[in-house]
């Protein structure tokens, strides 16, 4: 599976020119999904579906520029195929906040309209404007460490029996690791929270890498993972 959804359920969804229903405008898809790329020939087919029934298309550009990383490619060849598109410039891109929504000349205005209505302008925000030209011109291309870095962990705990990871899943920096039914989870946390390293317990947890996470920290993770299981 690579996080997409297939286009006939799409289409199903559509509702029928009824006074019955609210009427569907608006196809909304999320790249990367679960840490997971869409590959560019289904953003295509999806572009045309939307195209073909009259809707507009967004994405919800979160994490687009691990996608773009991923496939080695521009992030304008994701965006290329909708109508608007956000993207998060703390996730990844380490700027302490921020978003950026891109679209045409009618929507930006509007968007400018209920930023405002619901008392969401800034004022003196030109600092955080330089974390964010930062976050776009210095720290897309470093996001291919975190890859390697995710892929690294992966192959490291696959290794245990007490966890199982879809190794093909492991697309960008983020993996999900489900804990096999004798583990206890609680145990696990409260273990790794004494050497330091805080997690969530649950039997399928999300690890995911950043620009402050580095290989001596995944090596500490999978020491302290290693020891818990042979003490």
């Amino acid at each position: 599976m690579d996080g997409s959804i297939a286009l006939a359920d799409i289409e199903a969804a559509i509702k029928p020119d009824d006074i019955h229903f609210a009427r569907t405008r608006l196809l909304s898809l999320e790249n990367t999904i679960g840490g997971k790329v869409l590959p560019q020939h289904y953003l295509a087919s999806a572009q045309a579906l939307a195209f073909n029934r009259g809707l507009k298309i967004h994405l919800d550009g979160a994490r687009v520029a691990n996608a773009a990383i991923a496939q080695n490619i521009a992030i304008s060849d994701i965006t290329a195929h909708f109508d608007s598109v956000s993207i998060c410039l703390s996730k990844g891109l380490c700027a302490p906040v921020g978003s950026l929504l891109l679209g045409d000349e009618r929507l930006i205005n509007k968007a400018i309209r209920w930023r405002k209505m619901l008392g969401g302008g800034m004022r003196q925000a030109g600092i955080l404007a330089a974390a964010g030209t930062l976050a776009l011109t210095e720290q897309v291309q470093r996001l291919s460490e975190d890859h390697d870095n995710a892929a690294y962990l992966a192959r490291q705990l696959v290794e245990l029996s007490e966890f199982d990871i879809d190794l093909t899943a492991v697309q960008t920096n983020m993996l999900f690791v489900k804990l096999a039914a004798h583990v206890d989870a609680d145990l696990l946390a409260k273990h790794c929270r004494s050497e330091g390293i805080l997690i969530s317990p649950g039997r399928t947890i999300r690890l995911v890498t950043h620009k402050d996470v580095s290989r001596q920290d995944i090596d500490k993770v999978l020491r302290v993972v290693k020891q818990h299981f042979t003490a």
